[in-house]
């Protein structure tokens, strides 16, 4: 029997629903499809509800010819926008039944990159409407790319000039600086790798030292450089040795997510695994990745930890 993932040609999975968010994402995809060289699929899920016959399992409704109606100019117009964007790109389009999460995964392998707005506002069971992007990251065989509209409506970045990624010291974290170097390599950009620590308790630094006792700073900037270089150890392979890493320590009292994201001012995207813990308290600890889903004015680019590439 041939094996299915060799069979996989990779692909961008990008979702529509007519929205100024669907069309963010959209942009941004067919960019990336246009870099990678590889087909875009764009999907648009009607989510049509499950009802339950006598003679069967459930089965999902039929859409009205309104419904069908509009998901197809729905997906004609956002193949037109692909195509204007990336002409050289393949594009293929697809109408589901099911929720988007649902319809988005059956189409996804390890190897492509799904991509989705931060919210939509279909007027047919809202594709992105709430946690689809969350689910999306939990879940997904590769990594997640959440695209945000920018200020004033207008499209987030679909450069990769500057990438910026958190790290924390876990093995998932290492996972998703490797993703950012190779998404920073696309463009010929740039990585930050930023660690982050919070001051756990307020001290006399001149009382510290007077009685001979190292200063707290100098003990997490130090853990830190050694987090930092272990993981730029791990990660920077002949492959991948070429790319311009920047390092980035920050100290802060705040949220991390907060740290991350001010990091992150004039960059392009942010990457981040979607759980990690390390031995310095950092970036990737419980909910930061869907702290950034939803405060981040730039793509967040979320490794899920079911992703099998980048192992």
């Amino acid at each position: 029997m041939a094996d299915k993932k060799a069979e996989h040609t990779p692909q961008v999975i990008v979702g529509v629903d007519g929205s100024e968010n669907g069309r963010a994402a959209l942009e941004w995809a067919a960019v990336e499809a246009g870099r990678r060289g590889t087909p875009l699929t764009i999907v648009y899920a009607l989510g049509m509800p499950l009802v339950v016959t006598a003679y069967g399992g459930p089965v999902r409704f039929p859409p009205t010819d309104e419904i069908s109606g509009q998901a197809t100019q729905v997906l004609e117009r956002a193949v037109e926008y692909a195509r204007a964007i990336a002409p050289s790109v393949t594009v293929r389009t697809l109408t589901a039944m099911e929720e988007a999460p649902l319809a988005i995964l059956r189409q996804a392998h390890p190897g492509d990159l799904i991509v989705v707005g931060t919210r939509g506002m279909g007027s047919v069971a809202s594709m992105f409407a709430g946690s689809v992007s969350v689910r999306l990251s939990g879940h997904a065989p590769c990594p997640v790319v959440v695209v945000p509209v920018g200020d004033a409506g207008k499209p987030a970045s679909t450069s990769l000039n500057r990438v910026v990624v958190g790290v924390d010291g876990s093995a998932n974290s290492h996972r998703a600086l490797r993703l950012a170097v190779d998404l920073a390599k696309e463009d010929d950009g740039e990585v930050v790798v930023v660690n982050s620590w919070e001051v756990a308790f307020p001290y006399d630094p001149v009382s510290l030292a007077a009685a001979g006792y190292q200063l707290q700073d100098d003990v997490l900037d130090q853990k830190s450089q050694e987090l930092v270089a272990e993981a730029l150890a791990d990660v920077l392979d002949e492959q991948r040795e070429d790319t311009a890493v920047r390092v980035s320590v920050v100290r802060t009292q705040s949220n991390p997510v907060d740290a991350l994201i001010e990091a992150a001012r004039g960059a392009d995207a942010i990457v981040v695994g979607s759980r990690g813990r390390g031995s310095v308290r950092g970036l990737l600890l419980g909910s930061v990745s869907q702290g950034l889903l939803h405060h981040s004015p730039v793509p967040v680019v979320v490794l899920p930890k079911h992703a099998e590439e980048y192992e």
